[in-house]
């Protein structure tokens, strides 16, 4: 996918629509700026904001991606596909955020765990030396995991799992 020749595609169909940048920006949920990012090619909406926008436009969702018009439209059967794949996929970012909000959660109880050892009295030094230890390793190795689950690598990190996890089937 060529990112600047859809961009310029973008930029062209909003001035054929003769709006502003910050109109658009106001009718799709986003900033001027993200807007701005699709239309010089330096960022790509998501699959559901794409889908509004060709619908927007009153283009093909396939003309959009190959920044360009074509004479075909596209039918009933795949823009459904691709409302379904959409949907998935905020379905499986809605699970990580589930789970990184657990990681985060645990995180926070074991950093609790941790300062709470510091301030009870009875505790033998050993046992206070135990929990402080397994309290900072849990916290931290959480937090860690969480913070490498949110950033741009985390995708990376994926894509390597799968292509380890397709060599031990092909094995």
């Amino acid at each position: 996918m060529d990112l600047v020749k859809i961009g310029a595609f973008l930029k062209e169909l909003r001035k054929e629509k003769n709006i502003t940048q910050e109109e658009l920006a106001d009718k799709m949920g986003v900033s001027r700026r993200t807007v701005s990012r699709w239309e010089t090619g330096s960022n790509m909406p998501d699959m559901d904001i794409l889908i509004d926008i060709s619908d927007f436009y009153e283009v093909d969702l396939r003309e959009i991606l190959d920044g360009e018009r074509k004479d075909v439209k596209m039918d009933r059967e795949t823009k459904e596909t691709i409302l379904k794949v959409t949907e998935f996929n905020n379905e499986e970012k809605a699970n990580v955020l589930k789970r990184l909000h657990v990681v985060f959660i645990l995180a926070m109880i074991f950093l609790v765990v941790l300062m709470a050892t510091q301030f009870i009295d009875g505790l033998n030094d050993h046992l206070r030396n135990f929990l402080t230890g397994m309290s900072m390793g849990i916290g931290l190795g959480m937090t860690i995991v969480g913070a490498i689950l949110t950033s741009k690598y985390a995708k990376d990190i994926r894509e390597f799992k799968m292509r380890l996890i397709g060599k031990n089937k092909a094995e």
